[in-house]
């Protein structure tokens, strides 16, 4: 008999979780057999070895909000990536080479790998400035992405006081978002989770008056597949992009993570 293979979600709340549905489903149709893949919601991120003790089988991890760079103190090791980014999404678990008792936690970030993957075929030649809306985990792997592409980027928060070296210089707070810098700034990215179901009718606070067909925005949101943040720029005339595509590439690179 095949030793179980079990992977998972650790974040908090988990009340829709694409990832469950996504690999179950991949394990069926691929005839995967002896897998599992099931959700942690954990309170704190400090609840992460005692979930391991209770779950050995465990041999990776998907990382989802609020710990994609909390979890990193937990981590033995770092991909390079990640390590650029501050911020994982996906941990492989594997056995110490030297204590066959030993597990050790390697992070990695996968939404970097997802994103460029999705976004590529939309860019065109005046999406060389990007407004990212939001400053966390998932906008690191952003940033990360398009400052490689040679897109420059400036973030838009809440407040302008972060505790971040990355984002001091380069941000707006969304007062500051007017004509000159929406028409300077032709692609936007939502990277916060606005619109999120079942809060549907939400948008983030741009002045979409000053979208235009020249404008590309992505939404990594993916639940609904049309947020009002897309919706209010399609009817602006701007090219649309849901996260779905960037999640169906960020797990496939995760399972190939924890295969390899």
């Amino acid at each position: 008999m095949k030793q179980l293979q079990s992977y998972g979600l650790i974040g908090y709340p988990l009340t829709h979780s694409f990832s469950k549905k996504y690999f179950t489903g991949k394990f069926e149709k691929e005839h995967i057999q002896d897998h599992e893949y099931n959700l942690f919601p954990i309170e704190q991120v400090e609840q992460l070895p005692e979930l391991l003790k209770r779950n050995p089988s465990l041999k990776g991890l998907n990382v989802t909000i609020p710990y994609k760079e909390s979890v990193i103190p937990l981590l033995d090791e770092l991909d390079e990536t990640a390590k650029e980014i501050g911020a994982v999404n996906c941990i492989k678990i594997y056995t110490d080479p030297e204590s066959a008792s030993e597990k050790r936690l390697k992070g990695y970030n996968t939404d970097a790998f997802g994103f460029r993957q999705s976004i590529k075929p939309f860019l065109e030649t005046q999406h060389e400035r990007a407004l990212i809306l939001g400053t966390g985990g998932a906008s690191k792997a952003v940033h990360h992405v398009l400052k490689m592409i040679g897109i420059d980027c400036h973030f838009v928060t809440r407040t302008k006081v972060i505790d971040n070296t990355l984002i001091t210089k380069n941000e707006f707070s969304y007062e500051e978002l007017n004509e000159y810098v929406m028409s300077a700034f032709k692609l936007i990215v939502n990277t916060t989770p606005v619109g999120t179901y079942p809060q549907v009718d939400d948008a983030p606070a741009i002045p979409y008056e000053f979208i235009t067909p020249s404008h590309l925005l992505y939404d990594l949101v993916y639940n609904p597949p049309e947020t009002e943040f897309l919706k209010r720029g399609k009817k602006m005339g701007a090219s649309t992009v849901n996260g779905l595509s960037m999640l169906h590439q960020q797990a496939e690179e995760a399972w190939r993570i924890w295969n390899q």
